[in-house]
């Protein structure tokens, strides 16, 4: 994990380095230790407000995707920039109105030890058609805790981080 600092310098780079058009407003900056994840707002598309839910969702894929056409350019630039500064890949994502899209992102594998009663909810999983594999059944319940544990997580991180700050004042810092 990065520090709190660290995170906000990454933070006010992307802040000062994004062109000032490229988002509505500033993006959010997420990173781990293999990438850095930036998302901003686009402009939903201007429709009349009888649409159907189909036209809508129709228009904010197209939206998307001129976005991402548009500013291919200009983000694979700042993503270069990035990448050599801060030693992580470039991902990049958009909302528009409630939908959110994520470009071409990492994923990282990861290794883990399973004992039996947890590799059977991941096949349970498999074989209930939720899932193709045992690593997709795994990314699903790592999303579906992500979803549901937000505020704990969140106040876990918090804790994580005022754990390295009273390290860095101890006896061996």
């Amino acid at each position: 994990m990065i520090t709190a600092e660290q995170h906000e310098e990454l933070r006010g780079w992307f802040a000062g380095r994004l062109p000032e058009d490229l988002f509505e407003g500033t993006a959010d900056v997420t990173v781990d230790r293999e990438e850095i994840t930036v998302v901003g707002r686009i402009a939903e598309p201007e429709l009349a407000k009888d649409v159907s839910d189909a036209q809508r969702a129709a228009a904010v894929e197209g939206r998307v995707q001129e976005f991402r056409e548009r500013t291919r350019e200009q983000r694979v630039a700042v993503a270069r920039e990035a990448e050599h500064r801060f030693r992580r890949k470039v991902s990049w994502g958009v909302r528009c109105g409630a939908e959110e899209a994520l470009f071409t992102h990492v994923a990282a594998p990861v290794m883990t030890r399973l004992r039996q009663p947890e590799r059977q909810v991941l096949d349970t999983l498999v074989a209930g058609g939720v899932a193709r594999s045992r690593s997709d059944a795994l990314a699903w319940c790592v999303r579906l805790v992500g979803r549901n544990a937000d505020d704990w997580l969140g106040a876990l991180r918090q804790s994580l981080e005022e754990v390295r700050r009273v390290r860095a004042q101890g006896p061996d810092a």
